[in-house]
């Protein structure tokens, strides 16, 4: 082993199994697998879907807006960081031509 920072934990060369970033749970899995649950012929998902259309139905703008933004999803948006909606107004071209005479 070699003196070091670590108090000589890590060999030279030697790898450390515990390094970086710890793993996450499969937290895509474990969504798949809750929402694909069925009760009275329809899955997790689906009743979800159908009370959030419900809401929608009703009146409730944002339960609206989700199905919308997540159905289709959203629009563009153009946003002007520059110029608070005013022209630009660039400078005029200077172009530069070579005269043959002075080569």
């Amino acid at each position: 082993m070699r003196p070091g920072r670590n108090g000589g934990k890590l060999k030279t060369g030697g790898v450390n199994k515990n390094a970086g970033r710890p793993k996450l749970p499969d937290l895509k899995g474990a969504m798949a697998e809750l929402l694909a649950d069925e009760k009275n012929g329809k899955t997790a998902l689906e009743a979800v879907l159908m009370r959030l259309r419900q809401m929608a139905i009703d009146g409730n703008l944002k339960a609206a807006d989700m199905l919308l933004a997540y159905g289709y999803g959203r629009p563009k948006q153009q946003i002007d960081h520059t110029t608070g909606g005013n022209e630009i107004k660039a400078p005029a071209a200077i172009v530069f031509i070579k005269d043959a005479d002075t080569d």
